[in-house]
């Protein structure tokens, strides 16, 4: 494999066009490393490339592209080689580039495919946006059960080489799906054995109109390179491969990121989203985040004479409050991780929310530990904190244990009410929960402030 400098030399090749010796370099290329150097070349030049590669080749190099390479290309290639690229894409990629691209254009592109690749480009964009038919293929074998293996064989060989996978046969009897044969059983078996011998009707599958996140969760259930697809009829209508499930597991992951970090999902890539789009998207949570930090400022002002009377308290409130937002953005991040991998369903709440007393309570013991071991010891050599350092420290303590008590809780609670709404359990961001542990941090301090300092600094 050549390295990262081939694309200023294609560009060269094509400047003096030398075509052929291009056509030679690409010879033992793979389509993943063919899109990686058609995104380093200027856009004049990612045209040539592609007319210069063998038809099948090049449909499955723009498949790897990204949405913005493939868009460029749209555009800068004639119709009749776009339409040669559309025809030549499995059907589930080119799903998924139509419902990146604007209405008017898909119109357009549907209308340049052949009737039958027409046909299924149709059927697939009528299920709705994120079910499992968007990510299915047709692309795969059927054998019957009253088959010899070496009939099968003789089918696979005929009818197999445009399939997605031949990992799995499917089984099917006048269109339902009866069971699926793994290829090493076909493989390893003798040629005068029946299909009927090897099956085990076990044959796991996802429902056509299955969300997407129900066919992440199966694979990562069964570990499984393929899943048939069926109506409710048990019609055999497709297959999805692990390769489309990743992309919408990282999709998801994506999302959840994003949400978590105090935002709203980016549609597109970061590099493919308009700027003003990016910003709109963080300004909008920025605002409401920061109408929930004037709460802040609000109870600081309610507890203005306190803070007149004994200055020292304002020493230690970004380390109550920050100390409560962390514990809070632990705990949310870990609940909604685990929601979305599975482990913890709305019923467990209960659960949760015992565990999270006893962890809010441990961890706040520990740290109010610390803080008192500071304000002692710092006492002892600086004197900083005056005669009534003691109930300083105990103060700063309990308002530890408090305010990382109540952070743990607020932020695994947050997201059993979030999906209990019907609302996605990642909304419930770190920004949020510490956000509202601040108000609350603020009013839990001094509250125990008053009580231990009351006649004393107060």
């Amino acid at each position: 494999m050549y390295g990262k400098l081939i694309a200023p030399e294609i560009e060269e090749l094509i400047a003096h066009r030398d075509f052929a010796t291009i056509r030679d370099v690409f010879v033992e290329w793979s389509p993943v490393d063919l899109a990686e150097l058609v995104s380093d070349l200027r856009e004049e030049s990612r045209a040539v490339v592609f007319r210069l590669l063998p038809k099948d080749i090049a449909a499955e190099t723009f498949s790897y592209c990204d949405l913005e390479t493939q868009q460029e290309l749209l555009h800068d290639m004639a119709k009749e080689e776009v339409a040669t690229i559309l025809n030549d894409m499995s059907p589930d990629d080119r799903t998924q580039l139509f419902e990146d691209l604007p209405g008017n254009v898909v119109s357009e592109l549907i209308n340049s495919l052949s009737a039958e690749e027409r046909a299924i480009a149709l059927t697939l964009l009528n299920y709705p946006e994120d079910s499992v038919g968007r990510l299915m293929t047709p692309d795969y074998v059927i054998i019957k059960r009253h088959w010899t293996v070496q009939q099968a064989l003789d089918h696979i060989r005929n009818y197999g080489k445009d399939s997605e996978t031949l990992n799995l046969l499917y089984v099917t009897e006048h269109g339902t799906l009866i069971d699926e044969i793994r290829i090493r059983e076909i493989l390893l078996s003798p040629p005068d054995a029946l299909v009927e011998d090897l099956m085990d009707f076990k044959a796991e599958s996802l429902l056509v109109t299955d969300d997407q996140e129900t066919a992440v969760q199966l694979f990562k259930k069964l570990d499984r390179f393929a899943i048939p697809v069926v109506d409710a009829d048990r019609k055999l209508l497709g297959i999805i491969t692990i390769d489309d499930v990743l992309d919408v597991a990282e999709e998801q992951a994506t999302e959840e990121i994003q949400k978590f970090g105090g935002m709203e999902a980016l549609e597109e890539p970061y590099t493919a989203t308009p700027l003003q789009e990016v910003i709109r998207k963080r300004a909008i949570w920025l605002m409401v985040l920061f109408i929930g930090e004037l709460l802040t400022a609000t109870a600081l002002g309610f507890f203005e004479h306190q803070l007149d009377r004994a200055v020292i308290l304002t020493l230690f409130l970004p380390l109550i409050i920050s100390s409560g937002g962390n514990s809070g953005s632990q705990a949310a991040t870990l609940i909604v991780r685990a929601m979305a991998l599975g482990e913890v369903g709305l019923h467990e709440w209960w659960f949760v929310l015992r565990r999270e007393l006893v962890s809010g309570l441990s961890l706040g013991v520990i740290l109010a530990v610390l803080g008192v071991i500071r304000i002692i010891g710092w006492n002892a050599v600086f004197g900083t904190y005056g005669d009534h350092y003691i109930l300083v420290a105990l103060t700063v303590g309990f308002s530890l244990i408090g305010v990382v008590m109540f952070g743990t809780i607020t932020g695994s609670m947050l997201p059993f009410l979030m999906k209990r709404l019907g609302l996605d359990p990642a909304t419930s961001s770190a920004p949020f929960v510490a956000t509202l542990v601040d108000v609350t941090g603020i009013v839990i301090y001094f509250t125990i402030a008053t009580m231990l300092l009351t006649g004393v600094l107060l």
